[in-house]
């Protein structure tokens, strides 16, 4: 591992592609070199919301919102998203996220990633869904 790294987040491809319309992702744990840390930024279209929610085992995340505005979704409550919020998400909690009619930007900080992964991923049941 080297002792720094410097990575432009915009710089890199975007993981999601096709499988997720309106969304883009950009993962860089591997460009930065690093053992304990992922940085992921995520960008979602005006009035996008993620149909997959998803926990963790063992990871522990957070959101720091750079632009736009939304709402997530955190063990069924909805709660609103604004500019320069930052969202702490233990492992257990299911999450998803909607954009707001600006869309959507945020940094997602994740810790250790055990191996193999740990991600949960399901169906987001939106209280308002029709």
């Amino acid at each position: 591992m080297s002792r720094f790294a410097i990575v432009n987040l915009l710089e890199l491809e975007d993981s999601v592609g096709d499988r997720a319309p309106g969304i883009e992702g950009r993962f860089a744990r591997k460009q930065l070199d690093s053992r304990d840390l992922g940085i992921t930024h995520f960008r979602y279209a005006a009035n996008v919301r993620g149909a997959a929610a998803h926990s963790h085992r063992e990871q522990e995340e957070a959101y720091v919102v750079v632009a736009g505005s939304g709402r997530i979704l955190l063990d069924g409550e909805v709660h609103d998203l604004r500019r320069w919020d930052v969202v702490r998400v233990a492992p257990e909690v299911v999450r998803a996220i909607e954009a707001g009619p600006d869309g959507l930007e945020f940094i997602a900080v994740g810790g250790p990633k055990p191996e193999g992964g740990d991600g949960v991923v399901g169906a987001a049941t939106w209280p308002d869904a029709e």
